[in-house]
């Protein structure tokens, strides 16, 4: 009873605002010696209910004092703590070891694998939107990496899922397959796999593009789709000239119905188609190249009237590619009445109808006067690309409809396929990919001041150069 008395005497004193661990004269008078020897001796504290009540006692004066006045409570762990504070070691935080540059990729690369294979374990779902899903997660990881290591074990796989989406999908799946099926046969090479890919589905992709009630997008995908598997892995002739002929069946068709019915509406899908074939022309052999200058060019200035702003623009580089080509054969391209077509073209490159939209406009008339320039004077306007420390000239027709058919594929990841697919560095003519290390990559790196120098240079050259070609309202009168 004295021990009980002496501890709610003590957190009494400390609830009063003493301020000190230790206890007072005064204080230790009122508890009596015995209770002080005991306490300074390490006498037990008796029954656990007296020690929860006497610590309940010392809590009222706050909780800086919390545990001061208990023997051997302080910092040093045998005597109070001075000035009211009880001081903690703290423990040293347990830091992981750092990993290195190579562990790290290794461990992004397989977490896209594993993401890689759980879409298309997903083409195989019995709902549309999850295979939609799929299709869509694989275009988007097939466009901006390059993957041709992890495909090559798994391309009988995809293939085959690839084939039921296509045959059984309808409208956006279609379209996806199709756009899936080119990125794979694009990582796979012009080597026997892509051929073996090529082959394989090339019936299916005419077979839907030639099919009148199959939705409009899927038909435009798969026409994409031939000519691109064509360009990259047909190794017949054979093959080359059946897609032709496929895709000139599309594009060609007469512009007015039996019995002179309304003139059929060009959209998407004959862009697509004409987009293709004029790419196939760039791989054509000479052979079979000059009976196309002879006749079947005919059917593309009748395009160059249609209700399509797109289609127009394909009808002119198209008209410009086969001028070039005949140039490279070393034959003249003779139209019946080429006077007319030059005449036509002049009008596409000065068109101010106001019924037309005005970006619309203005990207015709800028094309087609590098169109005009070439076919009257033979001068084609170099456009230079850049990516990574690199850069890439198109400087004819043919380098330009190549690079516009993959940059449509492949969009914005263009510039990493430039840097690091195999097969685009071949076709451009790029030579194998570049090895840089850290320090290369770091010193390539432009400041910001440098940038900003840079552009402002770049902007008042351009507006230097577009005031001089810009329309003026004399030359239109």
């Amino acid at each position: 009873r004295g021990r009980d008395q002496g501890r709610q005497g003590q957190g009494q004193g400390q609830g009063q605002g003493q301020g000190h661990g230790h206890d007072t004269d005064r204080h230790r008078a009122q508890r009596g010696p015995a209770a002080h020897a005991q306490m300074a001796g390490g006498a037990p504290r008796g029954p656990r209910s007296g020690w929860g009540r006497a610590r309940q006692g010392r809590g009222c004066g706050g909780a800086s004092n919390q545990g001061a006045g208990r023997p051997g409570g302080g910092a040093g762990g045998g005597g109070p703590a001075r000035g009211g504070a009880r001081v903690r070691a703290l423990r040293p935080c347990r830091v992981p070891p750092p990993r290195s540059e190579a562990a790290s990729e290794q461990g992004q690369e397989e977490e896209v694998e594993d993401r890689l294979k759980e879409h298309m374990d997903n083409l195989l779902d019995k709902s549309a939107k999850a295979r939609q899903a799929a299709l869509q997660s694989l275009r988007l990881a097939l466009s901006s990496k390059t993957l041709s290591e992890f495909l090559l074990e798994r391309r009988l796989t995809l293939t085959d899922s690839l084939e039921k989406c296509l045959k059984k999908g309808k409208g956006e799946e279609q379209a996806l397959a199709g756009t899936v099926l080119t990125l794979l046969c694009l990582q796979m090479g012009s080597g026997p796999e892509g051929e073996e890919l090529f082959r394989s589905l090339k019936p299916l992709l005419i077979s839907v593009l030639t099919d009148s009630t199959a939705s409009p997008s899927a038909r435009q995908s798969c026409a994409t789709a031939l000519g691109m598997c064509c360009y990259i892995a047909a190794a017949d002739l054979e093959d080359l000239i059946s897609c032709l002929s496929c895709l000139e069946g599309i594009f060609s068709t007469p512009s007015t119905g039996e019995g002179g019915s309304a003139p059929t509406q060009h959209g998407p899908l004959h862009c697509s188609a004409l987009q293709s074939w004029s790419l196939l022309l760039t791989i054509c052999p000479p052979s079979h190249l000059r009976s196309i200058l002879d006749n079947r060019w005919l059917h593309l200035p009748p395009l160059l009237t249609s209700s399509s702003v797109a289609l127009r623009i394909l009808a002119g580089e198209t008209i410009a590619l086969l001028f070039e080509l005949a140039q490279d054969l070393e034959e003249d391209l003779c139209h019946q009445d080429t006077g007319f077509l030059c005449a036509q073209l002049k009008v596409l490159a000065t068109e101010s109808n106001k019924y037309r939209a005005k970006t619309d406009r203005r990207k015709q008339r800028s094309i087609f006067r590098d169109i005009l320039r070439f076919i009257e004077s033979g001068e084609y306007q170099e456009e230079t690309i850049r990516f990574g420390l690199e850069c890439m000239y198109l400087d004819s027709w043919a380098r330009q409809r190549t690079y516009q058919a993959f940059k449509e594929v492949l969009g914005s990841g263009i510039r990493h396929h430039l840097q690091n697919n195999e097969l685009l560095r071949e076709i451009f003519g790029l030579g194998p990919p570049l090895v840089l290390d850290a320090a290369a990559l770091k010193a390539s790196k432009v400041s910001r001041f440098e940038k900003h120098l840079y552009n402002s240079a770049a902007f008042k050259a351009r507006t230097k150069a577009r005031s001089r070609v810009r329309d003026k309202r004399a030359d239109v009168l």
